[in-house]
């Protein structure tokens, strides 16, 4: 027989940093952002100036398809904005035409400049050392061979059911009565404008098909707010696991209200974990399951600062320890704190490629299993996407982690 052991704890007492109600956003925050969409903005509009001369001008492309490129290049360009504003309008036709056409404009940038940048080194070096140089059409024409087919393809496995990953962990001190329990986790799900209760009930299904024993959910559960959303993640309900069903914010709650969700998260029957946690039993075996507020929650609200030390606060001596963190490098938070096993997302494995090598700017790894700060941290791929409806390398993952005695 499996019983659920609660264990009290409480969120932290976090001193206010804004003169605001709790749950504002800080004006120094809305200000930064501010600056770093009007940079990033300009940013974007110069690279697609840069496609439109290699990709247009260069070749010398006649009329009117060099007009019909350049309005192409500058229609998606205000595509992307058009597709971000979208997800204020009142649901239409109109609306997921918007943020379809935006979202796929958006990946379909990101894979052209990769494939002209690289066009352009190859052309360099083939200057260097070919017979003749390469001309602009042939490089033209190449990217576009190489990108139409990969967005094809990135669609494709993006809109697929996710594949299982199975993983052993071994965890010292995990009873016998626990050896070989099956956590699945999904995270990162991004339920939103493209993503619908459809994709919904289709993850919760795959889950419960692999008749866990505790299913973690680790955050990114959505792309917009409660009253817009709650029918589309209801599926959610549906989870199944005799040990638990764990949940933890990620950031991207928090841009849509992130108490909202862990309300809204609690009401559907799942057990949120911000900043507590609780102690599951079987056959005289227990296991701490912990988990923690998103590193962005402290930012939008004090009282969200994720917290692992909280988190932890009573948990039994001697007992192995599970933490659910959004983001890895939760993990610098958590040393010293006997975690056995942390389980995270956040990165999508990079989802686009190139991109994933960009995100080892801002986290410690980017998927599977490795060690950060002394922490085991399994980083997981994404269950979902955000953004482009595409991924290009990193296949959506559902993972099986199965936990052994040592």
């Amino acid at each position: 027989m499996s019983v659920e052991v609660s264990s009290p704890s409480s969120r932290p007492h976090a001193e206010p940093r804004s003169s605001g109600p709790p749950g504002q956003v800080p004006v120094g925050l809305i200000l930064r952002g501010i600056l770093m969409l009007t940079m990033m903005v300009g940013l974007v509009a110069a690279l697609h100036y840069y496609l439109g001369v290699r990709l247009v001008s260069d070749p010398g492309l006649a009329q009117p398809w060099a007009g019909l490129g350049w309005s192409v290049l500058w229609l998606g360009f205000l595509s992307i904005p058009a597709a971000m504003a979208s997800t204020r309008m009142k649901h239409s036709w109109k609306e997921q035409a918007l943020h379809w056409g935006g979202m796929l404009w958006m990946g379909a940038f990101g894979l052209l400049l990769t494939a002209t940048v690289m066009a352009d080194v190859v052309g360099w070096v083939w200057g260097l050392v070919g017979p003749a140089p390469l001309l602009a059409r042939d490089k033209a024409l190449a990217v576009v061979g190489v990108v139409v087919p990969a967005m094809l393809f990135a669609f494709r496995t993006a809109r697929s059911p996710a594949r299982v990953e199975r993983v052993t962990v071994p965890v010292k001190g995990l009873g016998a009565g626990l050896s070989g329990m099956k956590v699945v986790q999904i995270s990162d799900i991004h339920i939103g404008p493209t993503l619908d209760r459809r994709f919904m009930q289709r993850v919760v299904d795959q889950v419960n098909a692999l008749q866990p024993d505790v299913v973690a959910v680790t955050g990114d559960l959505v792309d917009g707010g409660v009253t817009r959303l709650r029918d589309e993640v209801a599926p959610l309900a549906g989870l199944r696991a005799p040990l638990g069903v764990y949940y933890v914010t990620g950031n991207h709650e928090y841009y849509h209200g992130g108490a909202a969700w862990s309300a809204e998260v609690a009401r559907l029957g799942l057990t949120v974990l911000d900043n507590a946690h609780r102690v599951v039993e079987r056959e005289g075996s227990r296991l701490t399951v912990a988990g923690v507020t998103d590193l962005e929650g402290g930012r939008m609200d004090p009282s969200h600062a994720c917290r692992p030390d909280v988190a932890l606060a009573g948990a039994p001596a001697g007992v192995p320890r599970l933490l659910l963190a959004h983001q890895p490098r939760a993990a610098v938070l958590a040393r010293d704190l006997g975690v056995d096993l942390q389980l995270s997302g956040h990165t999508h494995g990079g989802q686009l490629f190139p991109f994933m090598f960009f995100v080892k700017l801002q986290q410690p790894v980017i998927q599977g299993l490795a060690t950060i700060a002394g922490v085991r941290v399994y980083t997981h791929r994404g269950t979902g996407y955000w953004g482009p409806p595409l991924r290009l390398g990193p296949a959506p993952e559902i993972a099986e982690l199965t936990l052994v005695s040592v």
